[in-house]
C-alpha cells in the first residue's frame, strides 16, 4: 500500500491511483474493495479529528487523509495531479459535484464519478462535465421496471456531447399507438424509433408500415428535453422518466 507521502507525488498520471472523496459507508467499502483488487487508493474524509476518519485509518492504514475534498489544497495534497480517477461519494450532491469539477478542471483528472443522492440532479451533473453519475434510487427503480414494468422510459445510454439518449419503453396494451403503423405516430422532433422487440423477444427493424402492439419493447433515440413528450406519445402517460 502506498503511503500518505507517496500520494502527494506528482509528475505523471498513474493509471492505478484512485481518489475517493467521502469516507462514509459507501466510500469506505468502495475503497476497501479497490485496494483488494490491487489499486492504490486514497480516501479523503471531511470528519477531521472525528471517529470516522480514525476508523478508516485503523482499517485501511495510510489510505486516508482528513480534509474537505471540495478544496483545491486538499485535492492537491491527495495527489490529484497524478490520479487516474476521482470518485465523490459523500452524502451531499453539491460536494460531490464540486469535488469532481475541481479534480477535473484544476488537476486534469481524466475520469470522474459522482454519487447522486437526488436523481433529479443527473442532467445537471452531466451537463457540467461529470463523466459518470451513480444513483441508488435510479438503480432500484430500473430494477423495479425490469420486474414490474411501469411503462416508463428506461435510459440505456447517454451521449453527453449531443445530449441524445438511447431509451427503451414497453408499450402498455391500452396505449393510443397500439394497432397503428409507425407512419401514423407523430414522434417529438429529434426522436426516432430504431428497434422493436415483441413479447416473445423477437427483434424487428421498424418501417413506416410496422404496427405497434401491446407489450412491444420500443428502443428509440431522443433528445433529453423531449423524453417526457416521447413517453407520452408511446404510452399515453405523462410525467418524467
Amino acid at each position: 500500500m502506498q503511503t500518505h507521502t507517496d500520494a502527494r507525488t506528482t509528475g505523471h498520471r498513474d493509471s492505478n491511483y484512485v481518489i475517493v472523496v467521502g469516507g462514509g459507508r459507501v466510500g469506505f467499502y468502495l475503497a476497501k474493495e479497490l485496494i483488494e483488487q490491487g489499486y492504490e487508493v486514497l480516501v479523503i474524509e471531511k470528519d477531521e479529528g472525528g471517529p470516522r476518519a480514525a476508523y478508516i485509518a485503523d482499517q485501511l492504514g495510510s489510505a486516508v487523509i482528513q480534509g474537505d475534498g471540495c478544496e483545491a489544497t486538499v485535492l492537491e495534497e491527495a495527489g490529484s495531479a497524478r490520479a487516474a480517477m476521482l470518485i465523490a461519494v459523500t452524502g451531499d450532491d453539491e460536494d460531490n459535484l464540486v469535488a469532481c469539477q475541481v479534480g477535473k478542471g484544476k488537476f486534469g483528472v481524466p475520469f470522474t464519478i459522482a454519487r447522486l443522492n437526488d436523481p433529479r440532479n443527473e442532467r445537471l451533473f452531466k451537463g457540467l462535465g461529470i463523466d459518470v453519475t451513480v444513483s441508488a434510487t435510479t438503480a432500484i427503480l430500473d430494477r423495479i421496471e425490469m420486474e414490474l414494468p411501469l411503462h416508463r422510459l428506461h435510459r440505456l445510454l447517454h451521449l453527453k456531447k449531443s445530449d441524445i439518449d438511447l431509451v427503451e419503453v414497453q408499450l402498455p396494451d391500452r396505449a393510443p399507438v397500439i394497432g397503428r403503423p409507425l407512419k401514423e405516430v407523430l414522434l417529438p422532433q429529434g426522436s426516432l424509433i430504431i428497434l422493436l422487440v415483441d413479447v416473445e423477444g423477437t427483434p424487428r427493424l421498424p418501417t413506416n408500415e410496422s404496427v405497434l402492439r401491446g407489450g412491444d419493447e420500443v428502443i428509440a433515440i431522443t433528445r433529453g428535453d423531449t423524453e417526457d413528450a416521447l413517453r407520452s406519445v408511446l404510452t399515453g402517460q405523462s410525467g418524467s422518466i
